[in-house]
Parts: structure tokens; sequence; C-alpha cells
């Protein structure tokens, strides 16, 4: 029996599960493949960490563990959905709900002071941020838009918004004292250890890292982001705002970063509010306010404090005083500044581009802004492609061509500011990453309170990540840039061994650069505008921006994109697109029982799965259920199945009634497995002739509030009653 593992998640992927599962199940099980349903939602990671609380009935293993030891085996085919890369705040919340429904989990230690704490924070820590993509990305990544759907972008383009020559618009980013400005790296000679010092000036010693593996031939670097030159760059980006006469909002990535860039978060909104900070300092350590947790917990912590409203009308009357903020949620009061996970750079970024440059002020009306986003090492992304916008106007989605990206992440590959090497300095000295010989092989000074950061990049999935582009290239026909900055430490030591290694392949009629990230992005739109693609090889953090900018672009969301990673061990994990989790949609379920989610990554992924399968396990039957998904998928899209916009028409639901019904007629019309079509015959005509019954019962279901039981672990009966109200498509399904 082949398996595959079909990831369980968060949020709207969650709610669409419960829909399309028992379809894909039904599917699957004629052509020998099974589905199991792992669970790596932020609910289920809690948990599983913290079994010694629970009672034996609620104890559930640790399925993102033994995912990632599968994602080592050639065995492997995981389709993985977007999952919740939590902030603090998220998993405060996710810990209160879980707690209310009987779970006896102990509280979230942020300031933990006993040996008790400081445990129970450290387990917390395993489940905060980018805890899934680490683990089970065994491999680098292949992110491209299919070509069913690229042809149906062109047919049936988004809405795109005007840019102008004269918007106001622009990045703001540091200029001294970022990551990307001191930054140091070197490539590892032989295997040895690590660990992470901080040196007093005041002759203390701290191990920030005891002892880990180091590898030969591996890239490692350290830089830091100076708090002070922090603070000061924001006060300037403040004064041009403000003399611009612009919203100013903030963009970052502290789900996925999620050390650094709170903190970063952090230091922003204590810029801004100055004045607030200053004046109310003794009152904020009473109620032990942490600016990085943003003006969301800084509300709640001074609800029916004597000082509330004298606080709040200082907060008013900073805002009124400008730059205006751009905000989250106009119609709520939500700020760019309420949480830090609230704006995601590659999501908010993208589609500040892609509506001509603006965002929204506190009366829903649009306006340009002055962007922060304070590390160089990437801002000039951004920065460039608003330039591009400028100076040549709005993209034409009916001509645009395509930016497939190969990225390098396998074994955890330029993971920065998370994780267990990036911390926030206590006091003056040096930090030194050290051999298992004392010897010194990066050193950073720092002053108390700057964030040190530091990160590895393993030989193989450097050279692994070469192949790939190469035989992308080959395979497409199709230019290749390497986004690689010779003026940055660490894309330097990238270089030398992406020149190595391209010697390792033929490149004969290939055309394959290296250009710096700001050449890269001009020439891949260059290219772009005349209707050619061009493949992006870039570093992991570069990977997230690009795969959400160009799919945006190009087709609107970047959630329809194929995004393949070929696991180094000979195993598969396909991924549903690069959209987040969209809690939004949630909310819209839960009020009028409308689920808006797009499942079409999912339908994509499945598809190359089967394919994987095929060909690793010498299954026909799964090569004949690809076939017929490819040719569901493409009447899907023919057809317009996707989720409509508005409540009353086709939801996420109805999305999967017509998707099964194209496979079925697909399966059922193919002539490469006879006992696959005549199994599928009945089930087609019966979807065929109950169309407009089931559609009647799915649309019926709308319009009304839906109880699942809980936001970040529902109940699963509910669920399931709530995802699958047609009683006729159920009968159906569940009969195959």
């Amino acid at each position: 029996m082949s398996k595959i593992y079909y990831t369980l998640t968060d949020e709207a992927p969650m709610l669409a599960t419960h829909s399309f599962l028992p379809i894909l199940k039904a599917f699957t099980k004629p052509a020998g493949i099974d589905v199991e349903v792992p669970d790596i939602s932020l609910s289920g990671r809690i948990l599983a960490n913290f079994p010694e609380y629970l009672t034996d009935d609620q104890k559930i293993p640790d399925a993102l563990g033994q995912l990632g030891k599968l994602a080592k085996t050639p065995e492997a085919n995981i389709i993985k959905l977007p999952n919740i890369s939590a902030s603090v705040p998220q998993l405060e919340e996710a810990i209160a709900e879980l707690q209310s429904q009987g779970y006896a989990l102990p509280n979230y230690p942020s300031e933990p002071k006993t040996d008790e704490e400081k445990a129970i924070n450290q387990k917390y820590a395993k489940v905060l941020g980018s805890a899934v993509n680490p683990v089970l990305r065994e491999g680098n990544s292949d992110r491209r838009a299919p070509k069913a759907v690229k042809n149906y972008a062109k047919a049936n383009p988004h809405r795109m918004g005007n840019w102008s020559a004269d918007s106001k618009t622009s990045v703001a980013h540091m200029s001294s004292g970022d990551f990307y400005g001191t930054e140091t790296s070197t490539t590892v000679e032989g295997e040895g250890q690590f660990r992470i010092v901080f040196h007093g000036s005041d002759g203390t010693e701290k191990v920030l890292k005891d002892f880990a593996p180091l590898k030969a031939g591996e890239v490692i670097d350290s830089s830091v982001m100076t708090l002070s030159a922090l603070k000061s760059f924001v006060g300037e980006a403040i004064a041009e705002a403000k003399e611009k006469d612009v919203l100013l909002s903030a963009h970052l990535k502290a789900t996925m970063m999620k050390i650094s860039d709170p903190i970063i978060f952090g230091a922003i909104v204590e810029t801004y509010f100055k004045d607030v900070f200053e004046k109310y300092k003794d009152t904020f350590e009473e109620l032990d306010i942490d600016p990085n947790f943003g003006l969301a917990t800084l509300y709640e912590k001074i609800a029916s404090h004597p000082k509330e409203a004298e606080i709040k009308a200082g907060i008013a009357k900073t805002i009124e005083n400008g730059p205006r903020l751009a905000m989250v949620n106009s119609d709520k009061g939500i700020t760019n500044f309420h949480v830090s996970s609230d704006v995601i750079i590659d999501a908010s970024m993208a589609s500040l581009v892609r509506n001509g440059g603006i965002m929204w002020n506190k009366d829903g009306d649009e306006e340009d802004s002055v962007c922060i986003i304070p590390d160089r090492t990437y801002a000039g992304f951004y920065a460039a492609i608003i330039e591009d916008m400028k100076q040549n106007g709005t993209i034409d989605p009916t001509t645009f061509g395509s930016v497939p990206n190969v990225g390098l992440m396998a074994q955890k590959a330029e993971e920065y500011g998370s994780h267990d090497k990036t911390f926030q300095i206590s006091g003056a000295g040096s930090v030194k990453v050290e051999d298992q010989n004392g010897n010194v092989l990066l050193e950073q000074a720092v002053q108390e309170d700057d964030i040190f950061r530091m990160c590895q990049t393993k030989d193989d999935p450097i050279r692994d990540w070469v192949k790939l582009a190469v035989n992308r290239s080959r395979l497409s026909d199709t230019p290749v840039i390497f986004w690689l900055d010779k003026e940055r430490a660490h894309d330097s030591q990238i270089i030398a061994k992406v020149n190595k290694y391209l010697q390792e392949h033929d490149l004969e009629g290939l055309d394959i650069r290296i250009m710096n990230v700001q050449n890269a992005v001009l020439e891949s739109l260059r290219r772009a505008r005349q209707g050619k693609d061009t493949i992006a090889a870039s570093g992991n953090v570069l990977r997230d921006y690009i795969t959400d900018m160009f799919p945006i672009l190009e087709l609107g969301t970047s959630a329809k994109m194929l995004s393949i990673v070929p696991l180094m061990n000979g195993g598969g994990l396909f991924e549903t697109g690069a959209g987040g989790s969209a809690p939004k949609h949630v909310q819209q379920f839960q009020e009028v029982g409308y689920l808006r989610w797009d499942s079409l990554g999912e339908f994509l992924a499945l598809q190359a799965s089967f394919e994987h399968l095929a060909q690793t396990q010498d299954n026909k039957k799964a090569q004949v259920l690809a076939d017929a998904l490819d040719e569901a998928n493409a009447k899907f899209l023919d057809t317009n199945k996707s989720p409509a916009r508005r409540v009353g028409e086709i939801d996420n639901r109805g999305s999967h009634f017509y998707l099964a019904m194209y496979w079925a007629e697909a399966l059922a019309g193919q002539t490469a497995d006879a006992e696959l079509a005549e199994k599928f015959a009945p089930v087609a005509k019966a979807l065929q002739e109950n169309e407009s019954k089931i559609n009647e019962e799915l649309i019926g279901a709308q319009q009304k509030p839906q109880d699942v039981g809980g936001y970040f672990r529902p109940n699963s009966e509910k669920t399931f009653a709530a995802m699958r109200p047609s009683a006729t498509l159920n009968g159906i399904v569940d009969g195959i």
C-alpha cells in the first residue's frame, strides 16, 4: 500500500481539509493509496510537547518529529499545508483556548526565572515561529506557476492598482549598524564543533549556545543589529513620512524570524511612541508592558488601570500629530503597530506593489506610505521593485512572464533570526563563535540590547541547489539568475561554491548568471514585461519573498503556485502554495458560514504527489490519478470553480464538489486503467445528475453562524459537520 501524508494544520486550510479529506481518501483507496493525516497544527505541536501535563486520552504523538524522520527516507511523500508560524501572542491565545478545553497546560513564561519556568519556556520555544518548515525541508524548493494556472491568469487577469511616477511610496532602510553591514562569514574546512559565547567588557563570560556540530565545507556567518542605530534610523523614517505627509508602516517577518523581528518591531513601536513610553515609564514597568508585543497587548494590560484613558489619549495624540499609521483593519482601528505577526513582509509588500503602492489609513482610504524595512539585506528587493513600478508603470498580467524560484533551504540553510542562534545581548562586550579547540571562527562587538544572529548553510544543500537550478533551466529552457551579492559577506562564500559546483554540469546552451538582489529583480522584471520567464535561484529568505511577490503580480495570489521540494534522500515534499493561513477566512466562516479559502494549491500539490508515487513506487494507478487530476484541474480553472467573492455563491466546499466531479469524469473517461474507469463511471454520473441538489445544499448552509468548538483546536465532529453540509454529496463520496 502506497502512503501519502496529508498534514493537518491550522485556520482556513484546516477547515478546508475537513471538507476535502473524505473526497481524497475515497478517490485514492481504489488506487492502493492510503492517506494518513499527521497533526502538525499549532495546537497539535503544543500538546505533543507537554504529555506530562495531559491525561492518557489527551496525549497525542509528536507528528512533526515523526515526519521529520520520514523526510530523510526515500518513502516520504508529504503534502504540507500552510500552518501558523506562531508569534508569542498567538501562542498565548492557543494555550488559553486549550486550557479552556480541559488541557492542564502550563502558561507561557515569557521571562522565566525558576528552573521549571526555564524548562517550560524551552519547550514552548520549539513551537514558536518557523517550527515546522526546518524539520520537513530536507531538500531545496522548486516553486513555479503551473501552465494551466498561468494560462488562466492571462485569460482572466486580476485587478492591478495603478502606479504613477509621482508616487510617494518608498522603502526606508538602515545605512549602517544593520545585519548586512556587520555580517562576517567563513567556510569551515573540517568537521568539528562550535559554540557561541558572550564575553562581557566587565570580564564576565556566558555560553549562549553550547557545542553543536559543524560539517566540513559548510558556510557559517554572524551579524549584529545595533539597537541604538536601529532606533536612530526609525526616528529618521518617522521624520521622512511626516515631511512627505504619507503613512508610516513597518514590514517584518516576526513569525519566521521569531527572536530578532519582534525585538525590531518593539524598537519601532517604542521609538514612534517615545513620548508615551517615557512619560508612563513607571506605569509600564509596573504592568510589565513590552513594546515587542505591540499596541494590542499594551491596550490589554492598561485595561481598567486608573491611567488607561490618559495613556490612550497620549497614544491617539501621537498618531494625530503624525505621521499617520497604516492600518491592518481600519474598521476595527487595528494599526500596523498592533501585533508584530499582523504584517508579514512577503505578503504585505506584495499586496502594496499589486495595489499601486498604497496602504490604508484609519478611514479606510488609500494613501502612499514610507515602508520601514530596517535591514538592507533584502530591503533592496522591495526598493528596486517600487522604483521599477514608478518608472515603467503597472504590469499587465495578460502578457507578463513568470519568475519561478529554486530556493536554497535544505537542512535549515539560512535560517535567520530564529531558532537557537539568535540572541538579544545583555551587555557591552563581544560575541564569539568558537570551535572545540577555543579558536575564534567569527566575532562581533556588541552593546547592551543589540541583536546577534548566526546561521549555518551546509555544503550538500548548496551543491544540490545548484544541480536543481541547472536541471530546471535545461528542462524548461529558461535562464537562471543566482541572486547573490558579492559585497555581502555570506553571499561571497556562496558565490565561490556556486562557481565550483556549476563546473560539475554541462552548461552548453544554458544562460546562467549571478547578480545582486537589486540587479536581479530589475532584470527579471524587464524580461517579464517582455513576456519572458527567468528562474530566480535564491537563498532561503529571498525564496519566501520572491515566491509571494511574483505570483501575486502574475496570478493575483501566491496560493496557486506549485511548490515541490525534492528531498535529498529521494522522497518528496509537496507544499500547497505560498499562501498564509488566512485568519480572516476563518472569521468570515464563523460569522456567516462561508469559507473563501481556495484549495487549488492542494489540488496541484496532489497531482505532483501522485506522479512521485508512480515514479518511485511503480504505482501505475497513481499515475492514472495524476493524469485525471491534471485534466480536472484544467477544467476547474476553465469553468472558474474557485470560491466566489461573496456569500451566497460557491465557497470552498462547493469548489471541492466540482473538483470531485471533474476528477471522477476524467477517471471514468480514461483508457489506461479499466478497473478505475469502471469504478468511477457511476460516481461521475451520480455527481452530474445531482449537481443542482448538491449546490443547493452547500449554498443553503451559508448565511448562518458556525460553531466548530474552537479556533486553534476545533472539535473534529463539529468541523466535519460544518464542512460537509451536503448529505447528497456525502452519500456519493462515502459510497465509493
